[in-house]
Formats: structure tokens, C-alpha cells, sequence
């Protein structure tokens, strides 16, 4: 123990009643005794006394303030003198120099007795001051490192959003001073790894820890149970499997490689494949490991599609356009508000970003079809040379995507999963869809209670393998397959932009564009 004269608190202490306070002072160092204003009650009922600890400006610190000789503590503070006593009038009173914790900041311990201070009371004193400068020092210590990791966290996250807006460059450089070569790559995968809020702090340090601090490690700040982590490369995958086998209630969701610049696509497919995960034995899933629709597309069609779809928005400068793209990917699988921490924005700008999405492409997000359709053009968006603007595209419509018979067997497949059940659960999850994701328009369609709808929607979801009451991809998954299979109309992309009533009442009903599902 540092502090003054502490390598005599024991030897001082030889009999029993000095063994009694040692061992009663030593006790404040332990985790849960750790408090100055615990320390200075504990020194005033031993001695029988009033103590205070007050800091160079005479500020109570701990203790009743009590009047002192002020010239006395201004040659403490000044460091002229370590310590001081007077006595009068029935007081006798002890002044002992305190170093606080800001640098060259002093404090003066006073302690008043009406009896004077033998051997036994000076020595309490004397170890008590070690004791509050050691544990000032290690308060400091601890405050320090909380303030460190705190920014380290915060900057962490800086960089994941820039990644986010695919503002590379600028997390490059950001990354650059505390991690260097922690983004030179031009590709990256990321992993979700779940787990409950409580053990988020506990298992991102241990993110940290697997990883050997070579990849980006970030508490979600929108889903409380949630840590980030972009790879530079896939070596941390069976570190971060390790890492949930040992933890009983955690799950992990991995991306295909993405471009750098596309990590927001890839923190969607592993928030997909963090779905999967939780269907499956070992807990963990990615994203390339189960069947995508998109996979089953003629690719010549789909990228013709993709680009006549996208086409308005490439006449924006490229940093509109990315940032658009890319709370659009968000928006359309997350609420506005968990879209909006992610990115590090307003939630009010998120909507604002998709409502421009929506007019350039002159289309209605409302529509769980048409956002099922955006959400395919997007993805496929990564994976496309972007051609010269004002470059003619071939003719391509929605509907030619869904016609080959690798996609039609796909869906087949997937929907006559839910025949299996008693219930009609393909007939409500089909009405829930036409409905906008709402159980009260579907129940109203099909004759039943809201409950039953939802029900049957939370029902279908372990037989699909595939979330769908919190929306994203996997729901958007479930639709093209309604829509391969002929279930759904197509949705309208054609583009109007003048809505009659009742589509606006869809729109204010389903509360667009805060949730992709309702009810």
C-alpha cells in the first residue's frame, strides 16, 4: 500500500485494539468499501472527533466543513508545511496535507477532537491520509480509463458510420491514428453477435480480445444486445464462433465479402443470417450459407433491371448519392429511429433521405411489395460496374425477373413449408403482406381476430427459418417468393406521383416510414 509511512501500519498495530482499526482501515481498500466520504465517518467515529477533508479552495470534499485556522491551511495548501496542529478553547485539531487527484491540487484533512491526540490517534491519522491518497489515486486511475475507453468506443463507432455512408477515405483516416492498417483492405466481412444487454460490455471486450484488436469492434448503438465487428478479412470468424460456443446465450450472424465501401450491405445480410442463427443448433449462420433469391435471377436481366431502377438517382454528385443509398439499405430494414443511430443522425432525417428515395424513383414504401423490390435493386446495386450516366438501358421489367424456373422452384419450396401446419398459416402470411404488414387490415380481410394474424405470422416464422414481424431482408425474402409463386400482384414501379386518399391513408395507418412491419 503506497501513501505515507504504510509499510508500519501493521508493526504500529501490534496490539489488540490497534489490529482492530489497521484491519477496520485496510477493509475500506476492498471493491465495495471504496469511498472517501466512508473513509472520513470511519476516521470520526474512531477518534471520537469531526473531521472534514476539503479541497485548496476550501470546498467540502467529505465531512461537516469546520472552522479552521485559514493561515495554518494556506501553508498546507502552499505546500510550505505537510502538517499542522493547534489547540484552544477545549479543541484540539490536526491538519494533515491531502494530495487530491487533479494535478497539483491539495487538500487539508482537519480533524477536531476535545481530547488531545496520543500515539494511537496520530498513527490513525497519519495511515488514514495513505489510505484516501491511494484511493484517490486509483479513482483516478479507473476515471481515466473509463474516459479513455469511452472515446475509444465513440471513435469506433465514428469510423463505422462513415463506413456506413461510404465515406471510406475518411475513415481511413480516422482509423489511421489509433489503428493503422486496420482498414487497408479494399474488402471486409461483418459479424452481428447477440447476446443480452447485460453481457453486451462483457462480450465486446472479449470481441476485442478474439480479434487481437485487428478489426473494428462497436456496441450497436441502436440494439442494446447487439456488437459490430468488420474483419478485414474472415480469420476472425472461428475466433468469433469460439467466442459464442463458451457464451451459452450468444449468436452470431456473418456477411458474404463485401467492397469496403458497401458495408452497410454487408451489416444487413448479417443481421439476415443473425435470424438464421437463431434457429439453429450451433447459433451461428452467414449470410452465403442459405439460398438467396437474388442467386436464382438471371443476372444479365436482374442488372438491367437494377440500373433502369436506380437510373434517377445517378444524376446526384456521388456523396448524395451513396448517402441515400445507404439510409435507404437501413431504412428499409430497420425503423427510422434504429436506422437513424446507426448512421449517427436524426431519425427525421432518415425519413427525409427515403422520402427523396421515393420520389426520384416515383414510387410508395408503403407497399411491402414495392419495398421488396427496392431492397432486391439495392443489393443487387453492389455487386453492379455502374454504367456511364445517360447510358441507355435495355428494357427489363420486375415481372421478367421471377419467371425462371430455378426461383419458381425456390419459392415453391419455401412457401409449402407452412402446408405442413394445421392452420392456414400461408393464407394469413399472404393477407398480412397484401396488407402492408398490418394485422388489423389483414385480420379485417380474412374474417378474424388481429391476435390469430399475428400468431399465425410469429408462428410461420421458425418453419420459414426467416424473421418477419421485425421486417428487413428476411420478410423481403418471403415476399418475392409470394410474388414468384404468383400469390401477390406485382407491385406498382411504374411511378405515380399524385396518390389518391386511401393511399395516403395507407401510408399515415402503416406509420411509413418509421417500421417496415405493423401489428
Amino acid at each position: 500500500m503506497g501513501g505515507r509511512d504504510d509499510e508500519n501500519l501493521h508493526t504500529e498495530a501490534a496490539d489488540g485494539a490497534g489490529s482492530t482499526w489497521a484491519q477496520a482501515l485496510l477493509d475500506h481498500l476492498r471493491p465495495t468499501g471504496r469511498d472517501v466520504g466512508r473513509i472520513v465517518d470511519w476516521l470520526a467515529k474512531t477518534l471520537d472527533a469531526t473531521v472534514s477533508l476539503r479541497d485548496d479552495e476550501g470546498t467540502s470534499l467529505a465531512g461537516p466543513l469546520t472552522p479552521l485556522d485559514e493561515a495554518l491551511a494556506a501553508d498546507i495548501t502552499g505546500g510550505r508545511l505537510a502538517s499542522a496542529a493547534w489547540e484552544g478553547d477545549g479543541r484540539f485539531v490536526r491538519l494533515m496535507r491531502v494530495e487530491l487527484t487533479r494535478p497539483g491540487s491539495v487538500g487539508v484533512l482537519a480533524v477536531t477532537r476535545t481530547s488531545s491526540f496520543d500515539r494511537r490517534a496520530s498513527d490513525v491519522v497519519t495511515h488514514t491520509v495513505g489510505v484516501l491518497e491511494l484511493l484517490l489515486r486509483a479513482q483516478q486511475t479507473a476515471a481515466t480509463g473509463h474516459r479513455l475507453a469511452r472515446a475509444t468506443a465513440d471513435l469506433r463507432l465514428a469510423i463505422l458510420q462513415l463506413l456506413m455512408v461510404e465515406d471510406t477515405i475518411a475513415a481511413r483516416r480516422v482509423a489511421a491514428g489509433l489503428w493503422p492498417g486496420l482498414l487497408d483492405t479494399d474488402t471486409a466481412c461483418v459479424y452481428v453477435v447477440e447476446v443480452s444487454p447485460e453481457e453486451r460490455d462483457r462480450l465486446a471486450a472479449a470481441c476485442v480480445a478474439a480479434t487481437r484488436d485487428e478489426a473494428l469492434v462497436v456496441r450497436c448503438p441502436a440494439l442494446d444486445g447487439h456488437v459490430i465487428v468488420v474483419v478485414p478479412d474472415d480469420s476472425a470468424g472461428s475466433a468469433l464462433r469460439a467466442l459464442c460456443d463458451r457464451n451459452p446465450g450468444a449468436f452470431l450472424g456473418g456477411s458474404s465479402r463485401q467492397s469496403l465501401a458497401h458495408t452497410a450491405t454487408a451489416y444487413g445480410q448479417a443481421v439476415s443470417a443473425l435470424a438464421v442463427a437463431r434457429f439453429r443448433p450451433d447459433k451461428t449462420a452467414v449470410y452465403a450459407e442459405r439460398t438467396h433469391p437474388e442467386r436464382l435471377m438471371d443476372p444479365e436481366v436482374l442488372r438491367t433491371w437494377t440500373t433502369r431502377l436506380l437510373r434517377p438517382l445517378d444524376t446526384l454528385p456521388h456523396h448524395t448519392r451513396a448517402e441515400l443509398l445507404a439510409t435507404t439499405r437501413l431504412g428499409l430494414e430497420f425503423t427510422a429511429v434504429n436506422a437513424a443511430k446507426v448512421l449517427g443522425v436524426s431519425r427525421n432525417t432518415v425519413r427525409a433521405r427515403m422520402e427523396r428515395v421515393e420520389n426520384l424513383l416515383r414510387t410508395d414504401f408503403s407497399d411491402l411489395t414495392v419495398r421488396a423490390a427496392v431492397h432486391l435493386a439495392l443489393n443487387a446495386q453492389v455487386g453492379i460496374a455502374q454504367e456511364p450516366i445517360g447510358a441507355a438501358a435495355a428494357p427489363s421489367r420486375f415481372g421478367e425477373l421471377l419467371t425462371g424456373p430455378a426461383l419458381l422452384a425456390w419459392a415453391q419450396d419455401l412457401l409449402a413449408r407452412l402446408d405442413t401446419d394445421g392452420r392456414d398459416l400461408r393464407g394469413t402470411l399472404r393477407a398480412w403482406i397484401a396488407a402492408g404488414g398490418n394485422a388489423e387490415r389483414a385480420a379485417q380481410r380474412l374474417s378474424v381476430h388481429a391476435q390469430t394474424v399475428r400468431e399465425h405470422v410469429r408462428s410461420a416464422e421458425p418453419v420459414l427459418e426467416r424473421q418477419l414481424l421485425a421486417g428487413g431482408s428476411d420478410l423481403y425474402e418471403v415476399v418475392l417468393a409470394h410474388l414468384a409463386a404468383g400469390d401477390l400482384d406485382q407491385p406498382d414501379l411504374h411511378g405515380h406521383l399524385q396518390r389518391d386518399s386511401r393511399q395516403d391513408s395507407h401510408r399515415a395507418e402503416s406509420g411509413h416510414p418509421d417500421s417496415p412491419v405493423h401489428g
